[in-house]
């Protein structure tokens, strides 16, 4: 890999965590699609997840005060069942099949009736949640878009939110890696000195982001939230559903 293309995709995860770091979602949606665009899918998904382990667990570092055990205990839990039946399968998604699934499961999620979709302050609900998003983590890469619905739906405020989303996802992407990295007939190959580079990034990236956190009130968080989800969505729909005509239609 080149030192332009290294620059490039630095410079793409110090923004997409301070994105993460501002809101705890969106960042790791806009990061895997860059990564997609640029590296083989199995070696997309093992960067991608390095990078988002190391935010995450920053991130999860500095608010720790404000995590809720009960959910990331469930969630943990229902990490490591889906990762032991899936490593029977190993599955690997297209990159078309990966970005539709990106676009489509945030507007899935909210169409969702209220009473099924999850309460994020109990253990049965982190436990849920940890089994659909292990699965999707291990089919699209991420679950962000579905987790941020799952913690939107709650009466958390953004600490709360940030500080426990980042420890399920610090427990989602160590299994990823882990997945793509070490159990997989054909592990991914990344160059040492592109993840050093990517957690060093990511931890820049999430740093930045506390004191903009710090100043913003709980309706502007909720609100540019779900703004941001809402549009990267949309775009991956449409370029998910581009790749996939593109190979279908003449």
């Amino acid at each position: 890999m080149g030192t332009g293309l290294t620059l490039i995709i630095c410079a793409v995860m110090v923004s997409t965590t301070f994105l993460s770091g501002l809101f705890g979602m969106a960042g790791g949606l806009v990061l895997v699609g860059v990564l997609f665009a640029l590296l083989p899918v199995q070696d997309a998904l093992t960067l991608h997840g390095i990078t988002q382990l190391a935010s995450n667990l920053w991130r999860a570092a500095m608010w720790w005060r404000f995590i809720r055990p009960r959910t990331a205990i469930g969630y943990m839990i229902g990490c490591l069942i889906v990762l032991g039946a899936w490593t029977l399968w190993q599955y690997i998604p297209s990159k078309a099949v990966a970005l539709l699934l990106l676009g489509v499961l945030p507007f899935l999620s909210r169409l969702l009736p209220s009473r099924i979709r999850g309460n994020p302050e109990t253990v049965l609900g982190g436990l849920a949640y940890g089994l659909l998003c292990m699965v999707l983590m291990l089919v699209t890469g991420v679950a962000g878009p579905v987790l941020d619905q799952f913690f939107l739906n709650g009466k958390l405020d953004r600490r709360e939110i940030i500080a426990t989303k980042g420890v399920c996802q610090v427990a989602g992407h160590a299994l990823k890696v882990l997945y793509f990295g070490f159990l997989l007939d054909s592990s991914a190959s990344i160059d040492p000195t592109l993840a050093i580079l990517a957690v060093g990034s990511a931890l820049l990236g999430t740093w930045l982001a506390k004191p903009v956190l710090q100043a913003m009130s709980d309706t502007t968080y909720r609100r540019w939230a779900g703004h941001i989800v809402t549009v990267v969505s949309l775009y991956y729909v449409g370029y998910g559903g581009w790749l996939i005509a593109d190979v279908y239609l003449p």
